[in-house]
């Protein structure tokens, strides 16, 4: 039994050396998307993260701002202390980048790395969690013995990226790449993304449905375009289950995941806005009002269409219905703001009139009063107002 043993052993050794030398052969799958123009698109990278990383320094190794990401993975609020939050190793997080025509095929080439004193191609590869390999760093950088990897020095990182005109079956999509992990499936990725295997097939062209560790997919994320919201000046495509920011922070449009529909609010960061309140109405954007009647519920909204010159633009959009949609409130008849997660007051302007200030009269009226002989008494309420909103103040 020993001599058998000792015999057997070296062939299993020889399987076994030969099986890893031909899984080493092998080449991981990528999509590639050919292109002949110079036009980039907005694309996203699900990164799994090699170990412990701040979101600083995630934003720091893709060259991207720390809120975009929070923005396009559903974080909020953002805070001074959002840049330090700790991610932990493993963790999925999508990276908003620009997908370029780079020599006839789209790929991202605006990340720039600075070479560490101890990194290796191997190590920087590892750091962009599979979505980019050492030899691809090699020769786009041109690495070689005359030109060795130097302390200090910057990297050109190509990461993958497909835009396919941001479109997936008639509808707006932005393409996600995604690296496959081990026992991981073309089913069971599709499910995870909400989508289905033969869109999989489809959309990154194969043969058969098997993947491997390591394969690179293009994932159709559905989005929230802005194409037809008649917005002056203003073009943009959220994937669905994030939001972005827009009007130098002030507005918020989310693309929510039961709704592909762009829905803009006030931000509700520190930073000075303006015009947020539609012309001629009480509310500000994203607030609606109801008004029953005896034969329809009518809807008003004030809603977002862009910005100009540092003016934030918007308008009022009336719909009527036979019935009132659940989603909507009908506490009432007469038109005021719907009830918002903001504070009350976040910018500087009421939302409303305030019922304990004296609305505005005109010197006709005035006129009137006095030739009434009721002036006397209708300045007297005004002051009384004035002194019972001058002692409140200083109560509270």
């Amino acid at each position: 039994m020993r001599n058998y043993m000792q015999f057997l052993n070296p062939q299993i050794l020889c399987f076994l050396f030969f099986s890893a030398l031909l899984l080493c052969l092998v080449e991981t799958k990528s999509t590639i998307e050919p292109c002949n123009s110079s036009n980039s698109c907005p694309s996203l990278l699900s990164y799994l993260l090699p170990w412990d990383s701040k979101l600083s320094e995630i934003a720091t190794r893709f060259n991207v701002n720390f809120f975009d990401i929070l923005a396009s993975n559903s974080l909020f609020p953002i805070t001074p202390s959002s840049a330090h939050q700790i991610l932990s190793a493993k963790s999925q997080v999508k990276i908003p980048i620009s997908c370029s025509c780079v020599d006839g095929i789209r790929r991202s080439m605006s990340t720039i790395y600075t070479v560490h004193a101890a990194d290796t191609l191997a190590s920087i590869s590892e750091g962009y969690g599979g979505l980019v390999s050492a030899e691809q760093i090699k020769i786009v950088n041109a690495i070689n013995a005359t030109n060795p990897l130097t302390y200090r020095g910057t990297l050109v990182i190509p990461l993958p990226c497909t835009c396919f005109d941001n479109v997936n079956n008639g509808g707006n999509a932005i393409y996600m790449s995604y690296v496959v992990q081990r026992r991981e499936s073309l089913g069971s990725i599709a499910t995870k993304f909400g989508t289905t295997v033969s869109d999989l097939e489809t959309v990154n062209g194969f043969g058969e449905a098997t993947v491997d560790p390591g394969d690179i997919l293009s994932i159709p994320i559905a989005a929230c375009s802005s194409a037809t919201l008649n917005w002056y000046d203003e073009s943009m495509i959220v994937p669905n289950g994030s939001y972005t920011l827009t009007a130098t922070n002030c507005i918020k449009c989310t693309c929510e995941p039961t709704d592909i529909t762009l829905q803009c609010v006030p931000s509700g960061l520190d930073v000075p806005c303006y015009n947020l309140r539609c012309k001629g109405s009480n509310l500000i954007i994203g607030d609606q009002c109801v008004d029953l009647s005896q034969t329809a519920c009518n809807v008003s909204q004030c809603v977002y269409r862009g910005h100009r010159g540092g003016k934030i633009l918007s308008s009022m959009k009336k719909s009527s219905y036979l019935e009132c949609p659940d989603s909507l409130c009908h506490s009432g008849p007469s038109c005021w703001p719907s009830s918002s997660p903001y504070p009350e007051d976040p910018f500087g302007m009421s939302p409303k009139p305030s019922p304990s200030l004296p609305l505005p009269v005109s010197k006709a009226a005035l006129r009137t009063l006095a030739s009434s002989g009721r002036l006397g008494p209708f300045l007297f309420n005004v002051l009384q107002l004035f002194l019972l909103k001058f002692i409140i103040y200083f109560l509270i």
